[in-house]
């Protein structure tokens, strides 16, 4: 979800109502926090929800109050994600339980919830063992992103990391080789082997993949285009490579 949209469900708000949130290990996505104030008891709900891996957003009153359904937040405002976020372990321990080569589904800045809820539908329907987000400047596991996955976040494991750059990194460590998705790749799609380890990178709506994510992966893949418009939506283009690398495991 853009952060300058209104969330519509899974709002907390108000001071008691997100320290108990915390206390409880409700999952949450983002905590907004008015910008600018030196009050002791926000500044320690913001060192929590940090402790507990959510990513805190500092913004002025006037965005919190446009986000707020009560308007008494107090200053604070969580949004509860849909479902508790996974470990990049725990994606690679999926395919080991399976007995297959990990098939992982990178997106990088992928900001649209629809297309992040379709991107985790397709992955789960493909056989994939995981996605995997940035912690900010991406859609969140929120509840626009869970109803548009028609429920297959509560069977994907999606794991949010702060760089991924250096998560590529630690995923070539780990023997995975890493497919980025870019129109002027040097390997078609129909050659790439997809059979054997594998992270898919998809890249922003609009600008596709940054810099250093391109510069970290081993191969650039092009998807054929043969109409007149010359990109994939980014759910579409995870959804032909994710079925290719199906295609191809299945042969």
């Amino acid at each position: 979800m853009k952060e300058q949209e209104r969330p519509m469900e899974g709002v907390i708000e108000g001071r008691n109502a997100v320290t108990e949130a915390l206390r409880a290990g409700t999952p949450m996505d983002k905590l907004y926090i008015a910008k600018g104030e030196t009050d002791r008891t926000l500044s320690a709900l913001a060192a929590q929800a940090r402790k507990a891996g959510v990513v805190v957003v500092e913004c002025d009153r006037r965005k919190l109050d446009a986000m707020s359904e009560t308007h008494s937040h107090q200053g604070v405002i969580a949004l509860a994600a849909a479902k508790a976020y996974a470990t990049v372990e725990d994606i690679l321990a999926a395919a080991r339980e399976r007995g297959e080569p990990p098939l992982i589904v990178v997106c990088d800045e992928i900001s649209d919830p629809h297309n992040l809820g379709a991107i985790i539908r397709t992955a789960e329907c493909a056989g994939a063992h995981g996605v995997i987000i940035p912690k900010r400047r991406s859609a969140g596991l929120t509840a626009v992103v869970a109803k548009t996955s028609a429920g297959a976040v509560s069977y994907m494991p999606v794991a949010r990391v702060p760089n991924i750059p250096a998560l590529l990194k630690d995923l070539q460590k780990a023997g995975v080789w890493v497919f980025g998705t870019a129109a002027e790749g040097s390997v078609p799609l129909y050659e790439a082997d997809l059979k054997g380890p594998a992270a898919i990178v998809i890249g922003s709506e609009g600008d596709g993949m940054g810099r250093l994510v391109r510069e970290h992966c081993d191969f650039l893949v092009s998807i054929p285009m043969k109409g007149r418009i010359s990109s994939l939506n980014a759910s579409a283009a995870a959804a032909v490579l994710l079925y290719e690398a199906l295609r191809q495991r299945l042969a």
